[in-house]
């Protein structure tokens, strides 16, 4: 059990690199799809540019979402975009930077699958096989003996070798060569366009824009620190809450008995250990309830919580009621002595 604590504890103070793996097990496992599935033609001319536009952009499409969802980022950025401004404004270079970050991510997967579908062929052989020029590789005088839809009809049948009956007009293998040929190249630009483009936004941007790309760097950050901050004290202080509501109840439980057993000897009734009192191990958790100890004032402070962050300016008041108290000194407290004197 230590040793999954302590992984944990390492993936959460390393949260960029653990994603990252993630990034980079889901592209390898994307490529690794590819590679396991079927890939079948439907060969005929009107379903043919559909499916293979299905196989490029829906897969994808898919990934980058999934990429998304198992960021954990998804969620504090919707917080922070949908929060109510309160004493803190909104930053949007803020939050643009945060999308940016989770986007870059979450694109890996989708490109690793379209560059291996490209450099494959067969989606770009089912999906243009129609338009393939017979004139030039084929045997263009046959051609005029055919209309559009037998020819379409006929080069549609290409990627699917086993019913292709076409070898008299066009050779299947120069089709499929051509193709293939074609898509293997834009394969080979689409890796070079997206590493090139990576590389500027990676390298080049932060150049010209250092001193916005560091104010939203940091507060990204701060922002990721201070939820996880405030989730962990809200944790820590529902433990404790918790803890004395159940301490409660029991003591509650053992005085209703007493009473009910009151008419046996003091001396049975009582035990070494009944001269403690058994409130005594409840102050250190009720000191980490901060005097809030019921529901509707815990409602109150996550309800302002959400409302109203605090000001970014240290040094302030602490929170009165849903607002930050204004500046000036805080009254002082009264103190009340009573004095009890036996007659």
């Amino acid at each position: 059990m230590d040793k999954f604590r302590m992984i944990f504890q390492f993936l959460q103070s390393n949260q960029e690199s653990f994603m990252n793996g993630i990034c980079g097990i889901m592209a390898l496992a994307s490529a690794q799809m590819y590679s396991a599935f079927d890939f079948n033609c439907p060969c005929l001319p009107g379903y043919n540019a559909a499916y293979s536009a299905g196989i490029l952009l829906a897969p994808p499409l898919v990934l980058f979402l999934l990429g998304l969802v198992l960021n954990n980022n998804v969620s504090m950025l919707a917080e922070e975009w949908k929060r109510p401004p309160g004493r803190r404004a909104k930053d949007p270079a803020v939050l643009r930077y945060m999308f940016c970050s989770m986007a870059q991510r979450a694109l890996i997967a989708p490109v690793v699958w379209v560059a291996v579908t490209l450099l494959d062929g067969k989606c770009f052989l089912c999906a243009f096989c129609t338009a393939v020029p017979v004139a030039a590789l084929g045997n263009g005088s046959l051609t005029p003996g055919l209309s559009a839809p037998e020819l379409a009809r006929l080069l549609a049948r290409v990627p699917c070798p086993e019913i292709y009956d076409g070898d008299w007009l066009l050779a299947r293998e120069v089709a499929v060569r051509y193709l293939r040929c074609i898509s293997q190249a834009l394969g080979w630009s689409f890796v070079l366009l997206t590493t090139l483009l990576a590389f500027v936004v990676r390298s080049v941007r932060p150049c010209f824009t250092q001193a916005a790309f560091l104010k939203s760097k940091y507060w990204s950050h701060y922002i990721d620190i201070e939820r996880k901050l405030f989730d962990e004290t809200c944790t820590e202080h529902a433990k404790a809450f918790a803890k004395v509501c159940i301490q409660q109840f029991f003591e509650a439980m053992n005085h209703d008995l007493e009473l009910g057993h009151a008419h046996r000897p003091l001396a049975t009734a009582t035990s070494p250990s009944a001269s403690h009192s058994p409130t005594e191990g409840t102050e250190e958790e009720r000191e980490k309830l901060r005097g809030i100890t019921d529901q509707g004032a815990i409602n109150r402070l996550l309800t302002s919580w959400h409302k109203c962050k605090p000001p970014l300016r240290l040094g302030q008041e602490p929170l009165m009621g849903n607002g930050w108290a204004g500046g000036g000194p805080r009254p002082p407290r009264k103190e009340v002595a009573t004095y009890f004197s036996k007659v």
